[in-house]
């Protein structure tokens, strides 16, 4: 059984050719009977598909902060209901955002299509933020942890900001773990 070692809009270097590329769609080949599926393939847009041997991912944007456990992506789904033309004013006409927060492409965070319609941008705007947010939480741990090391080298406003850090991290983590 294979697993998907890149994701789509992931920078990775193609080997057999000797450049970078974006990971355009992951392509499982799936069994019939089996969960998972037996090997998965990359379509980077050179004229063929690609295994994940033949591609080396890109470590630049694995900084201390960015690495978290949780990886969440941004993809656009198409709008079942309108058409391009007839959703011209938002700002990518014909789809809308869906945030992934688990490994495969279909779980995670949607809005409904009417709510996207009436207020394009602030949905825009709502799933940045939400595909953004381990990142942040993951920056305030950063923060915190920065200031426990050493207090008394640290201004009376980063301070506060630390603390009221705290306070959101609190939060966040009782909510996991109930």
């Amino acid at each position: 059984m294979a697993k998907a070692q890149f994701h789509k809009n992931q920078r990775v270097y193609v080997k057999t050719v000797g450049t970078w590329a974006l990971v355009d769609k992951v392509l499982p080949h799936w069994a019939k009977g089996i969960d998972e599926p037996l090997r998965i393939f990359y379509d980077v847009g050179l004229g063929r598909d690609f295994c994940a041997e033949e591609l080396q991912g890109d470590n630049t944007e694995h900084t201390p902060v960015a690495s978290t456990a949780e990886q969440w992506r941004l993809l656009r789904a198409r709008n079942k209901w309108k058409s391009a033309e007839e959703c011209s004013h938002h700002p990518y006409p014909g789809t809308h955002p869906h945030i992934v927060t688990g490994e495969t492409d279909w779980g995670g965070w949607r809005v409904p299509g009417a709510e996207y319609d009436l207020y394009p941008e602030r949905v825009e705007y709502q799933a940045r933020l939400l595909v953004n947010a381990p990142k942040m939480a993951a920056l305030l741990r950063t923060l915190v942890n920065q200031v426990k090391l050493e207090p008394e080298d640290v201004p009376v406003e980063v301070t506060a900001l630390a603390q009221e850090a705290t306070a959101i991290l609190r939060y966040v983590d009782q909510e996991v773990q109930q």
